[in-house]
């Protein structure tokens, strides 16, 4: 005989249906409620899951007395109502509540709350907000780019000529399928920051004092001292009569606020495509003090980053979008560092990949 606390199922009308199961559904809430112990639920489970005796075997001799073509309907709805209620007769549930009612009422709310651990930059990011600091105190605004770039504004613009090495494939990564493009409009990702630098100047007439932080990507095979994704900081300022010995005063300045205010500079001829003259910067070692140690090979100098004057030809591609970047009236310097190297230097960092792994025992030692 069905249990009288059940509704009886009249006739198998939509009507009748979702009258007959929301009273259903309407019951074991009832019942759910007022189960708050695991014994209580265990109790609630056999009478109404219980393989020989529980109401929803009831319940589905119901569903199988119904028409031929109402049982998928009818089916259905007894499988939406086991669903709703199986999970509720779990013992377990039963007892993660009561256990988190037991946490909730052991709380002490007169002692001092747990205190989340904050995080800290990482060594990376920490290291180029300090050279960005350095050079903003100087009057340096911030410029960002686009890390996918053309031929034109990473190569061409900068005085790159068509077969110079760094526009291979070899060393430079090159977006797919641009085969058909002209050179110059052919994407790849940005082999160094100076891309900015370009569109700063199409964009804003001098005097202009930049320095660009961001992400560069080139065809390195990753070891101790390389990987094909690094960080620069670079900067550029034109403006009239700007010469060598601004870029040295300059960057003198700018080490001895990183470094420290004993840390000595020298420059070295050297060649960059973009800059005439160019030059390389050594700085005495920060280990040693310049006396010499394994750091700096004996020599008391580190070399640090690149320089030079803007090459006239540079302004010249500037020129056709902004005419004010005439070269026979103004001049400028631009400069550029690594900032993996300047963190492994300060941070005494001996292989580069540490600062990508993502472990948490090497980044927790520079909160």
């Amino acid at each position: 005989m069905q249990p009288a606390e059940l509704p009886e199922l009249k006739d198998y009308s939509p009507d009748s249906l979702d009258s007959y199961f929301a009273g259903i559904l309407a019951l074991f809430e009832k019942e759910a409620a007022s189960a708050g112990t695991p014994e209580e639920v265990e109790q609630l489970r056999i009478r109404w899951i219980g393989r020989k005796q529980g109401l929803l075997v009831w319940i589905s001799e119901d569903v199988k007395k119904a028409p031929v073509d109402m049982r998928r309907e009818v089916g259905k709805r007894f499988n939406a109502l086991k669903s709703a209620i199986e999970p509720r007769c779990d013992p377990g549930q039963a007892r993660a509540l009561g256990t988190a009612k037991s946490a909730a009422d052991s709380i002490d709310i007169t002692l001092p709350g747990t205190r989340r651990v904050l995080g800290a930059e990482h060594p990376l990011i920490r290291t180029m907000n300090e050279i960005v600091t350095v050079f903003a105190a100087m009057g340096y605004s911030v410029g960002l780019g686009p890390e996918v770039e053309t031929d034109y504004y990473n190569f061409e613009s900068l005085n790159f000529p068509p077969g110079h090495p760094a526009r291979d494939t070899q060393d430079t990564l090159v977006i797919a399928q641009q085969e058909r493009k002209p050179l110059r409009d052919r994407l790849l990702m940005r082999t160094h920051t100076s891309p900015v630098q370009i569109h700063t100047m199409e964009s804003q007439p001098p005097p202009l004092r930049i320095v660009i932080p961001g992400k560069v990507h080139r065809n390195d095979a990753a070891d101790a001292t390389h990987s094909p994704i690094f960080h620069q900081v670079e900067g550029l300022c034109v403006d009239t009569n700007i010469t060598f010995s601004d870029l040295k005063g300059t960057l003198d300045h700018a080490m001895k606020a990183f470094f420290g205010s004993s840390v000595k500079t020298r420059f070295f001829p050297s060649f960059f495509p973009f800059t005439e003259p160019s030059a390389d910067v050594q700085i005495s070692c920060i280990f040693c003090g310049g006396r010499g140690c394994r750091k700096c090979k004996q020599s008391g100098w580190i070399e640090l980053l690149g320089c030079g004057m803007v090459d006239p030809a540079v302004f010249s591609f500037v020129s056709r979008q902004q005419p004010a970047y005439d070269a026979k009236k103004i001049s400028g310097f631009a400069f550029g560092m690594g900032v993996e190297r300047i963190a492994m230097m300060k941070y005494g960092i001996g292989d580069i990949s540490q600062l990508y792994s993502g472990d948490m025992r090497f980044l927790e030692q520079f909160r």
